[in-house]
């Protein structure tokens, strides 16, 4: 099939120096099912990216203490590298520096070049409705030798998790996740060890979150045939921690330390720093105040009206000298990407807000290859109110000089 070439637009956005501070009020989350279906949960509207043919010139700034020691801090470059996809839920990157791209409700794989070429590689057997589909995309650690591709999709049985060679029939290796129109969580990814984590959603069913031996409401963690690893933390057992409502984000710091993102219900969404065999509460704490209870509380929360988190990164690269190390989160009825400055100690040290009101809905956002961030938008996915380019894969790279 042919490819087809994306114009790019850009915008010029500076980086800001001060962080927003916790707290905030109640609201209700997006994925719940409370919330009506076509709302965004802002105002609907977007702010149109100009197009420049020059970007300008790098701008002066002063040294951030935070900042690489070999390099200070850089202006940071927004643009729009590929339009008009269905609803896009995740990316994963192949070696050659292309990228694969999940459609959640067309089951549509697609190959998309950093020039923002796209081109349909292959359509899963997804069935699902409301916020089921294909999700999900993971290559093998091994991806070069072995060809393995790996996904997370609904089936009118169950979510599960399968792995194939690009154009091959898909092999299930994780079956019977729960399933229902809506928390179906999704996001899988490996971790340093080689792993393959999935986060999964209750379902609908709460109990099932408290429940080891059910596969709802977990971080799951396998070997990437589908097997259970000698060492987890439950014998013969995938679950690797427990008590989520909705995970739907997944990112690895240098130390090697995991962070998710989870939806909340009425009051606050959370990012969890996530050990082995812990309970995280739901659904008995929302948020903070379950450690009384033997639950562990979440690392920084949010009001349901400012996050929604779904995909989440942690930025190694050192292109961003400034955010060197930060985690990052895709907000759907927030409708903005968060920037969380991690201590040393993997405990936030400041937030920022960027891209607030620019690009609605966000699923997803990933460190490409080039040390740039690639974000997804998700105003085609029933609850956004997309504009006629949506929806869009947003580059975040240094200015261009």
């Amino acid at each position: 099939m042919p490819r087809i070439r994306l114009a790019a637009v850009t915008v010029l956005i500076l980086v800001l120096a001060a962080v927003s501070a916790c707290g905030s009020p109640s609201g209700q989350s997006s994925d719940d099912p409370q919330l009506d279906p076509n709302s965004s949960g802002g105002d609907g509207t977007q702010t149109t990216l100009e197009q420049q043919e020059s970007p300008p010139a790098e701008a002066s700034t002063p040294e951030d203490p935070g900042a690489s020691a070999e390099a200070g801090p850089v202006e940071v470059q927004t643009s729009v590298l590929a339009t008009n996809l269905e609803a896009p839920w995740d990316v994963a990157f192949l070696p050659d520096g292309d990228a694969l791209v999940t459609e959640r409700d067309s089951g549509r794989v697609l190959s998309v070049s950093p020039s923002g070429e796209i081109e349909e590689v292959q359509t899963l057997p997804a069935d699902g409705s409301g916020e089921g589909g294909l999700l999900g995309l993971a290559l093998s650690p091994d991806y070069e030798n072995d060809g393995f591709v790996y996904a997370y999709y609904t089936t009118a049985e169950d979510n599960r998790v399968v792995r194939f060679r690009l154009g091959e029939e898909p092999e299930p290796i994780l079956t019977g996740i729960p399933v229902n129109t809506y928390h179906n969580g999704g996001r899988i990814s490996f971790g340093p060890d080689g792993l393959l984590y999935v986060g999964t959603g209750d379902a609908g069913n709460t109990a099932t979150s408290q429940d080891p031996n059910a596969l709802g409401g977990k971080i799951l963690r396998i070997n990437p045939d589908g097997s259970v690893p000698a060492d987890n933390p439950f014998p013969d057992n995938p679950v690797y921690s427990y008590g989520h409502r909705n995970v739907q984000g997944l990112a690895w710091d240098a130390e090697g330390r995991l962070y998710a993102t989870e939806f909340g219900q009425n009051t606050y969404d959370e990012v969890n720093l996530i050990d082995p065999g812990q309970n995280y509460g739901w659904p008995n704490v929302e948020g903070d105040g379950g450690e009384a209870q033997g639950y562990v509380d979440p690392i920084s929360t949010w009001a349901t009206s400012e996050a929604s988190p779904s995909g989440a990164a942690i930025l190694t690269a050192d292109e961003i000298p400034q955010w060197h190390g930060d985690f990052f989160m895709a907000a759907l009825r927030g409708e903005r990407l968060w920037r969380l400055d991690l201590d040393q100690n993997g405990a936030v040290a400041g937030r920022e807000e960027l891209l607030v009101g620019q690009a609605g809905r966000l699923r997803h956002v990933a460190q490409a290859p080039d040390g740039s961030l690639w974000i997804l938008t998700n105003n085609r996915d029933g609850r956004g109110s997309p504009i006629p380019d949506d929806d869009r894969i947003l580059r975040l790279a240094p200015a261009e000089g």
